[in-house]
């Protein structure tokens, strides 16, 4: 088969687009033929290299599938060969207290598909069984791809970390990512109040067309004045933060008293302060949020088919050009996902 992997860590130029022994499905196991896989900065940390992390090289990477069941392995019943299915991006052990729980998201062997196994930048891959949800009717297969990760990040976010309420208001950083873009949309679902940012007047008009109630551009305007000027100086009740240290301390100073931050990620740097006394004079809450479990992908999924949430696709690319869905995703040239086609 065809598959884009690389043997060594760098720049896009170490992505290749070769031939590849096709994987089997072992016991418990299906081989999706991938029609879609969406594009995530994980992937590209996985090529640049992470600190104490080693991947098997060469290595595949892609967490966000869809695509046609081609066989199921031994113990495999109730799928079968040319069903339309999406790929729960969460892979973790199914029998530990937390994945029996339904908290599969902190089973201490979760991971992430294409991370420390090969994922969708190929034309087949096997997953667990457990993982192949039904696809959407309503969605193609591009806009099937570009929801998973994305989505259920937001959700457990919001949802599972903040409790979100209804009139609240939220604060979502980066409009134009995945999570931003999916962070509005729910946030609107639970009819909160949503300031988002971006750095363009077009990327500001999709976010208001998303259904954002108030816009910053942050290449020009202070975050954290425009939000406090916003709400009359008293701050939103939660930050959807996933930028890292260019936004924190932005983030920090919008939030109104009892508010919570909440992050998923650090694009611009992992090192952040915070001053104590702000912490708990104001008495904040500060969350960390990883990826979400199965049943939260299934609820997102539910909403999606009601046409409450919509996947946001900014670019369709060829499975051969994924190192230029990379770069486009480096130089934020994007607003919302950038999807692979593979057939």
């Amino acid at each position: 088969m065809k598959a884009v992997r690389f043997h060594q860590h760098g720049g896009i130029e170490v992505l290749r687009h070769e031939d590849v022994p096709e994987p089997v499905a072992g016991p418990g196991e299906i081989l999706v033929r991938v029609k879609a896989c969406a594009i995530n900065f994980l992937d590209i940390w996985e090529r640049r290299g992470l600190p104490r992390v080693h991947l098997h090289l060469p290595h595949i990477s892609g967490a966000d599938v869809a695509g046609v069941i081609e066989s199921a392995g031994e113990g495999v019943s109730d799928l079968k060969a040319g069903d339309r299915t999406l790929i729960s991006p969460g892979l973790s052990c199914m029998h530990c207290r937390d994945c029996l729980q339904g908290r599969d998201n902190l089973c201490r062997r979760y991971s992430v598909l294409g991370f420390v196994t090969d994922g969708g930048y190929a034309e087949y891959v096997k997953v667990p069984a457990v993982n192949a949800l039904p696809c959407p009717s309503n969605l193609s297969f591009t806009e099937a791809a570009a929801v998973p990760l994305v989505f259920l990040t937001a959700w457990h976010m919001l949802v599972d970390r903040c409790r979100i309420k209804q009139g609240e208001d939220v604060l979502v950083l980066g409009a134009g990512s995945g999570v931003g873009s999916a962070a509005i949309q729910i946030a609107k679902y639970f009819r909160a109040r949503v300031i988002t940012t971006a750095g363009s007047e077009t990327k500001l008009q999709k976010a208001r067309e998303l259904g954002a109630d108030h816009v910053i551009d942050h290449s020009q305007q202070s975050i954290h004045e425009e939000v406090r000027r916003i709400t009359h100086h008293r701050g939103v009740d939660i930050v959807v933060e996933h930028v890292g240290a260019a936004t924190w301390q932005d983030s920090v100073n919008s939030l109104a008293y009892h508010g919570r931050l909440v992050t998923c990620g650090a694009t611009t740097g992992h090192e952040a302060n915070i001053d104590l006394r702000l912490l708990f004079a104001r008495q904040l809450s500060v969350y960390g949020s990883y990826m979400g479990a199965k049943h939260e992908l299934l609820e997102v999924l539910r909403l999606v088919r009601a046409g409450y949430l919509r996947p946001v696709v900014s670019q369709v690319l060829p499975l051969e050009e994924a190192g230029r869905g990379q770069q486009i995703l480096e130089d934020r040239q994007h607003f919302g996902k950038v999807v692979l086609e593979v057939g």
